[in-house]
């Protein structure tokens, strides 16, 4: 059945109405009143409250059979817009950056596409709408879990689409195995000896040191970690020092640490704290060390990639499927993924010239991806339904 154009239009007025209003991770209640809304008009029951903001919608096919789910984020971030759309956010200081508004639009039209595909559904689609993906490293998908969002409708499988700017509009991202890592955070705060500028021999001075640490982290992966094994520790925020003629007494540092597989996770979170402690002693400075474990990386299972890359090969043959390698960016729906087998895929974005990437202040979503999103999500469900029903 085609995809009608009056769904893509109102995607498209529900997606701007979420990003002109986006919410912080926690903070998203309005978005889930905006969401339930849109439910009730269309007819899907659901179930609210799992992570405060979050929503189970429940779409029952024709026919019995298996049930899957279809995963979107509905929080947005911490950053000040500069796009330039007419639509920008009106919150100060909060953006859809990461294209959740998108997400989430493009699951309520997939979910009202679906309802007029009723009798192509031998099962059932669970509409999971996650708040606080962006929450590393609490997350929204555990908390909805220990919540109970699966206790009465367990999914056999899990599903879910991100907006891929570095992809055009008809491509998709599939792959099986890793396609997102496992995204770590430290804060390391340095402690020395502060005083005259002109006397550094009375003081130990934290900057230095803190620079010595932020110079020796570079050679964890440089020096100890495999190639051929991704890894990425970046130092991303520095604070130091209150006055021109006064060495710092303290320093912090915070930043990420990105690996791909667990055993270099293991191998990097390891060296990360021999180094640091080791370049603090030589430094005569004492160190505290927050290390928080984020998200786990995202692991999609092969029967289930396979499903993805076979269904959109049918719908829009080879060329929509580049061969392309993983993100060490994080994702929350890596936890779903480590309850419930299932896929995350890239939806192809890209508004082409002076595209910004995701995260960016002027961060631009191609609203061309939708009908792409609505369709290949739609038809991934009904096919992953059918092959379970097939397998049992």
């Amino acid at each position: 059945m085609k995809l009608d154009s009056q769904i893509i239009e109102e995607v498209v007025e529900f997606r701007r109405l979420l990003h002109k209003n986006p919410e912080l991770s926690g903070e998203e209640y309005d978005t889930s009143k905006h969401i339930q809304e849109k439910l009730d008009a269309i007819g899907i029951p659901y179930r609210t409250g799992f992570a405060e903001t979050g929503i189970l919608g429940i779409i029952e096919g024709s026919k019995p059979g298996p049930t899957i789910g279809l995963r979107a984020d509905i929080d947005a971030l911490p950053i000040t817009e500069s796009s330039g759309e007419v639509f920008s956010s009106e919150t100060e200081g909060v953006m859809h950056a990461c294209g959740h508004d998108a997400h989430t639009a493009m699951l309520f039209g997939t979910a009202k596409y679906l309802l007029e595909r009723r009798d192509e559904i031998e099962g059932k689609i669970l509409l999971i709408f996650q708040p606080a993906e962006e929450q590393s490293p609490t997350g929204g998908s555990r908390q909805m879990m220990e919540d109970g969002v699966f206790d009465e409708h367990e999914p056999e499988v899990l599903i879910a689409q991100h907006v891929w700017p570095q992809l055009p509009v008809g491509q998709f991202g599939v792959m099986a195995g890793p396609i997102m890592g496992n995204s770590d955070r430290f804060k390391i705060t340095v402690t020395g000896s502060g005083g005259h500028a002109s006397m550094p021999h009375d003081t130990v001075d934290a900057i230095v040191a803190a620079n010595q640490i932020v110079t020796t982290l570079q050679t964890i992966v440089s020096r100890n970690a495999n190639p051929f094994d991704p890894a990425v520790v970046t130092v991303g925020k520095f604070n130091a020092g209150f006055q021109y003629n006064v060495i710092a007494e303290t320093a912090e540092l915070e930043g990420t640490i990105r690996t791909q597989s667990d055993e270099m996770k293991d191998k990097v979170k390891k060296r990360f704290f021999d180094v640091v402690e080791n370049v603090a002693d030589a430094m005569g400075v004492a160190v505290e060390i927050n290390y928080m474990d984020g998200y786990p990386a995202t692991v999609n299972d092969e029967q289930w990639a396979e499903q993805v890359h076979s269904t959109v090969h049918r719908m829009y043959g080879e060329p929509a499927l580049p061969s392309l390698t993983p993100s060490l960016g994080g994702e929350d729906f890596s936890r779903f993924l480590q309850k419930y087998p299932g896929v995350y895929y890239w939806l192809g974005s890209s508004v082409g010239e002076g595209q910004k990437p995701l995260h960016n202040p002027s961060f631009r979503f191609n609203e061309d991806a939708i009908p792409y999103g609505i369709e290949g999500m739609a038809q991934v469900a009904i096919d992953t339904l059918r092959t379970l029903k097939n397998k049992n």
